[in-house]
């Protein structure tokens, strides 16, 4: 008779069938294993089903921009050094441009702002107002600030001695609109965040940057050199960020070049190629809004750009036409000052619009056909760090060690962007004993352990060895690191050659994947942020001392403290203990600082004249593509005191049907420049120009000036506003239209 099938499992069936003890526990055992087995692949797949869950579970996402101009006028520009240059007017407002981006447990803050370079003291002062506001949400550790690198942005937000003499001290009505300008967007974005998603997306632009030292390029290895097509990374990272319905609500992107279209003789306010690339795709993003307005927040971000210059022409004589000598940069006649790079426009504002519609038409393109979808949990890994005393073994026998400051003589013959206006050359190797004896007897000799550190840099400079009235540079730094699920955004305090950011980002990627937490990691550097520190470059670099490795201010061996330290950062996230870091020494945070740019003084009119009326008047008929212009009686624009938000200038239709006027352009928008100019017996103007574009519809116009003037009034002074009005003009295709 055919026996029944058992419904018992065959392990169990086994057991029952054993009869001596042995066997008996070695089915038990089997048993029990199998059970075990069981039970363990179910919560297995539980928790690689709740892992692929989180992986893909919306972020939560908020963005918000905030304008953030001082006052234009009298100010320092920040950037090329240039004493005359000082503030008159504005060519396009800056804006600081917040992402928050949260998992459900941690926290980051990407912000990219219009200004030449975090310093330490605007990073301290946004992080104790974030502190007032939020406690311990946004912390150093958390928050990346980073400078889109305009050098017509304005000075004075400093507290090292170096940048406050050049910046004429520094001063509270410059940094206030920085600071308030950064809280605010991110306390905007903190107030949007919802749910979404983030795609990221990597193209290449490679019509738009140039290596300005390619002299010290080619000093690094030559199989390194072979390993990339350029001398410059023409990258574009983009990271997309959508709701949960696919609506674009922002964008993020790193590009690596200096943001100094607008050349060292520009005189206004400017976000340069950066900033309007931001302003052209927020204008698309948000159409028939003003510039600053809507929704969507388009952030532009400065990466490792030390040697590259959107100077596309190149560098030439001004004075001949004929190329510049390669190593030094100078001409014949007229040394460093006759080299200057051009191109690719007519001029600055030509050349400002065609890098920056590059850079936008790149992104955009990146933007749309972003798939990627980035995902995974966040992190975040800062320490402070005194970058004059950091000791790396390159081997067991080797071992070098960073410098206390210094700049060298090629830091005072400027770039083929902006140079010097002294006989210094850039690739000097040696001292000139003209200059190193006015330095001994103003400053001081360097001593012969930090002129040992720096060889082969001839000093001209040795902040770190100058302490008045306060320390000249700084020793303590920032390095940090965040983490959005495979992308590394490396905050970096200075500006990193293109060699030397390639290490850098090879170093990071190494240690993120060297755990197996991560896989194709996608690194980027986020420069000139937290705070300032000149330049980063290769050691091979360094030899050469061009302009870059001048002014890298820790000595030959500053980027393997780098990468001993971003190293450190990547390997604690990589292993998930973060929490064991270090925090470092805390960067000092000075009470007594100086201002050597005095208060405005009384405002003063012509006889028989108010403030805001029009002394040169408009032309009754226009057409598209001419400039007009008007000029008014004017108040000193620092006056006006916080602009944020608001505007020295309208452009405004007259609206028929309504008998209205209707605003189409302020002085944040690209078709304006707003020029003030002081004149005698504390007189001053302010001259409009609104540069009429093709799209302008046909219609009656007029051009309308703000600001404010001051007065004695006894017993004081006070401060008054006032407007004026253009009057009527007409735009129309022809001339002879009826």
């Amino acid at each position: 008779m055919r026996k029944s099938l058992s419904v018992f499992p065959p392990v169990l069936t086994d057991r029952m069938a054993c009869r001596k003890p042995l066997c008996c526990g070695v089915s038990a055992l089997t048993a029990t294993l199998a059970v075990l087995f069981i039970v363990i692949t179910a919560v297995s797949v539980t928790l690689i089903s709740l892992m692929v869950t989180w992986k893909h579970k919306p972020y939560l996402i908020g963005v918000g921009r905030a304008d953030c101009t001082g006052p234009p006028a009298e100010i320092p520009l920040m950037g090329y050094a240039t004493p005359q240059q000082t503030a008159a007017g504005i060519h396009t407002r800056l804006y600081s441009r917040a992402f928050i981006i949260d998992d459900g447990i941690r926290r980051v803050v990407l912000v990219t702002a219009d200004v030449g370079m975090i310093s330490q003291r605007l990073r301290l002062e946004v992080l104790q107002a974030l502190q007032v506001k939020y406690g311990d949400v946004y912390r150093q550790d958390n928050v990346v600030l980073s400078g889109t690198h305009t050098h017509s942005g304005l000075a004075g937000y400093f507290q090292y001695t170096l940048f406050m003499i050049s910046s004429k001290g520094y001063m509270k009505e410059s940094i206030q609109p920085l600071v308030n300008g950064i809280v605010k967007s991110i306390d905007i974005a903190h107030g949007t965040m919802r749910p979404g998603r983030i795609y990221r997306s990597r193209g290449e632009l490679d019509d738009s940057s140039l290596n300005r030292s390619p002299h010290s390029y080619l000093n690094n290895p030559e199989d390194e050199r072979h390993r990339y097509k350029w001398n410059t990374d023409k990258q574009v990272l983009v990271l997309k960020f959508t709701d949960l319905d696919g609506n674009g609500i922002g964008m993020l992107s790193w590009f690596a070049v200096h943001a100094v279209s607008m050349n060292n003789t520009n005189r206004m306010v400017s976000s340069d190629n950066m900033g309007y690339a931001s302003y052209l795709l927020e204008q698309d993003k948000n159409p028939g809004q003003l510039p600053g307005q809507g929704g969507f927040v388009a952030g532009f971000s400065s990466s490792n750009l030390g040697d590259v210059s959107p100077n596309t022409r190149g560098p030439r004589c001004m004075n001949t036409g004929l190329s510049c000598d390669y190593l030094n940069s100078s001409c014949p006649v007229g040394g460093t000052k006759m080299c200057k790079a051009f191109g690719p426009g007519d001029d600055m504002f030509d050349s400002t619009r065609i890098i920056g519609h590059n850079i936008y038409r790149k992104a955009k393109e990146l933007y749309t056909n972003a798939e990627h979808e980035v995902t995974g949990f966040l992190n975040a890994a800062h320490q402070w760090v005194n970058m004059t005393d950091v000791t790396v073994h390159i081997n067991d026998t080797h071992t070098v060690r960073t410098c206390k400051p210094a700049l060298g003589h090629s830091f005072a013959a400027g770039t083929t962007d902006g140079g010097g206006e002294l006989n210094f050359t850039q690739g000097a190797v040696e001292g000139d004993p003209f200059w190193d004896g006015i330095r001994d007897a103003i400053v001081g000799k360097p001593s012969n352990q930090t002129q040992e550190c720096h060889h082969p840099k001839p000093i001209l400079f040795s902040t770190g060895e100058m302490n008045l009235p306060l320390p000249w540079h700084p020793q303590i730094i920032d390095v940090q690191i965040v983490t959005v699920g495979s992308v590394a955004v490396v905050a970096v305090p200075g500006e990193m050659t293109t060699m030397a950011g390639r290490r850098l980002r090879e170093a990071v990627r190494q240690e993120l994947e060297a755990e197996g937490a991560f896989r194709d990691s996608e690194v980027v550097i986020a420069g000139l942020s937290n705070v300032y520190t000149h330049y980063i470059t290769t050691y091979e670099e360094y030899q050469v001392q061009r302009y870059e490795g001048a002014s890298t201010i820790y000595g030959p061996h500053t980027l393997s403290a780098y990468l001993l330290k971003y190293r450190g950062l990547a390997r604690a996230i990589a292993q998930d203990r973060v929490s064991e870091l270090p925090v470092g020494p805390q960067p000092p945070f000075f009470e007594k600082l100086f201002n050597l740019l005095p208060s405005p003084p009384a405002d003063r009119k012509p006889e028989n004249s108010s403030f805001g009326d029009v002394l040169q008047q408009v032309n009754p008929v226009y057409r598209p593509g001419d400039v007009v212009s008007v000029t008014f009686v004017a108040g000193n624009p620092r006056n006006s005191g916080d602009i944020r938000g608001k505007t020295f200038v309208t452009v405004e239709i007259h609206d028929n049907r309504t008998d209205t006027w209707e605003v189409v352009h302020t002085d944040a928008s690209w078709e304006t420049r707003f020029h003030w100019l002081k004149g005698s017996k504390q007189q001053s103007n302010s001259t409009i120009e609104w540069h009429i574009p093709p799209s302008a519809p046909s219609g009656s116009y007029r051009i309308k000036h703000f600001g404010h003037y001051k007065q004695w009034k006894f017993p004081q002074l006070v401060i008054t506003p006032y407007e004026g009005t253009s009057d009527v003009f007409r735009v129309t295709a022809s001339f002879y239209h009826q």
